[in-house]
């Protein structure tokens, strides 16, 4: 694939720079637990992972993909019961999924700047980028709830572009759901795709994006440095 030009870079984080389904895994058994029910196998709470933590709770509970299709909310005694239990489990057994620190490090050093958007409640989403050492990377975080809308909407891909100063149209999004997917589209991002991450049972190669990457690192090869971008005067457009 020839490079793309672009003047940002924004991030999904779980299932896309981090492995975290150890911990979600944890914290959901540890909540079924609470409310006498069995725990479930790791692959199960992998498919239902991608739309936050209500939908997490609401499938889990259901032992289905489509618990969460309606909008009747999560029970407010089991999302405690989860939040407790995964502000203990957060970051504990958490990995970088491979070249992902490596692709970070060669996007910023081409001068990009960075976000990362996530489902995720900002009251984890902060601790695990200390934990991790990926605050460093990025000046805009946009997490679950910060704002009126979530992922696959728009809304939070078009708040972090303006945040960056940067058209959405000058943007590249990599995930690992379709939910990612379509919330690039509909914002007008480039999309690059990863196939490891956690994409509710679907596969992404299904999906018509940008690019199928195989790590951040192979990404980070296909993004071209802004000195790239002239005008037809031959000057910094």
């Amino acid at each position: 694939m020839t490079p793309i030009d672009v003047r940002a870079v924004l991030f999904d984080l779980d299932g896309t720079l981090l492995d975290t389904l150890p911990d979600l895994h944890a914290a959901v058994g540890a909540m079924l637990a609470d409310f006498g029910r069995p725990a479930l196998p790791e692959d199960a709470v992998r498919r239902y992972v991608g739309r936050g933590v209500a939908n997490l709770v609401k499938r889990a509970l259901a032992g289905a993909l489509d618990g969460a299709d309606d909008d009747s909310p999560a029970p407010t005694d089991a999302l405690d019961s989860f939040r407790r239990h995964y502000a203990r489990e957060n970051g504990q057994r958490t990995q970088f999924f491979p070249g992902a620190r490596e692709g970070l490090e060669a996007i910023r050093a081409k001068g990009l700047p960075m976000a990362v958007i996530t489902n995720k409640a900002a009251a984890f989403t902060v601790p695990l980028l200390e934990m991790t050492g990926l605050a460093a990377f990025f000046p805009v975080v946009v997490s679950g709830g910060d704002l009126p809308r979530n992922k696959p909407d728009p809304m939070p891909l078009i708040w972090a572009c303006g945040r960056l100063g940067v058209s959405p149209a000058d943007a590249l999004f990599i995930g690992d759901s379709v939910n990612d997917f379509r919330a690039a589209r509909a914002a007008c991002c480039r999309v690059f795709l990863l196939p490891y991450g956690y994409n509710e049972g679907r596969d992404a190669r299904e999906l018509d994006c940008d690019a199928i990457v195989p790590s951040i690192a192979s990404a980070a090869d296909l993004i071209r440095h802004p000195q790239d971008f002239r005008d037809t005067a031959g000057n910094s457009a």
